[in-house]
């Protein structure tokens, strides 16, 4: 991997934790509306609590492509550039 090829991959990551926090926003937001049915309510907060689990995995995700990125550049500076 290249440093000209990191600019779509951070942009990437970037995109995914802007959805994710407008996605739990709204949800959140839709879950204490006025006028939605018990069951619609539960479906909501069960999405929720879904898509919060994943965003505590993000911070993990985010410090192991990191590395992955870091260990490649390492590797290809003592490879002299051939990989």
């Amino acid at each position: 991997m290249e440093l000209g090829g990191l600019y779509p991959a951070i942009l990437t990551l970037v995109l995914a934790g802007i959805l994710l926090g407008v996605g739990l926003t709204v949800l959140s937001q839709l879950s204490t509306s006025t006028g939605i049915s018990a069951p619609a309510s539960t479906a909501i907060n069960t999405s929720i609590t879904a898509i919060g689990g994943f965003a505590t995995w993000f911070t993990i995700i985010v410090v192991i492509i990191a590395a992955a990125i870091i260990i490649g550049l390492v590797i290809r500076s003592f490879s002299g550039g051939k990989m």
